[in-house]
């Protein structure tokens, strides 16, 4: 719950009060909520990792990890704190950019939801967002953003 109330800071940063809309959503979405997230992480892996079977060396040790159900706890929110840290880092490179916050919408969700894939279809571009130049020409740059890893 904590991550989506994230998510949605980072979804509706337009809809924050002027004051605050460049700034608040990033700092509740990249630095709060992960932190806190991250203290979470800190806390399993300190009470629940220490004697447990398995590691990192292999397919079969990552398993074993995971037949503890806080290990799998600790997994998954570092999931969750690294998803919205990244998603945070895209909204400040939208913003760099001049890209609408309409457009960066589809590259949150797919961060959400296909982080491994589109972080890979991203490192594939040297541009992972598309420059600005949104105000001048909105067809360019639509066609530019439905275009990105693609070249």
């Amino acid at each position: 719950m904590l991550a989506m109330l994230g998510w949605l800071s980072l979804l509706s940063t337009p809809l924050w009060p002027a004051l605050y809309r460049e700034t608040l959503p990033r700092q509740i979405g990249a630095i709060a909520i992960p932190a806190l997230i991250a203290a979470l992480y800190t806390g399993v892996i300190l009470t629940h990792w220490a004697g447990h079977p398995g590691g990192f060396n292999s397919l079969d040790a990552v398993m074993l990890l995971f037949t503890d159900r806080w290990l799998v706890v600790a997994g998954w929110v570092h999931y969750l704190a690294f998803d919205l840290f990244i998603g945070s880092w895209e909204l400040a490179e939208s913003r760099r950019r001049g890209m609408p916050h309409l457009l960066l919408i589809p590259f949150l969700i797919l961060t959400f939801f296909l982080r491994p894939y589109w972080i890979s279809r991203l490192s594939g571009s040297s541009q992972p967002l598309p420059e600005a130049g949104y105000r001048r020409d909105r067809k360019e740059a639509i066609n530019r953003v439905m275009t990105v890893g693609h070249t």
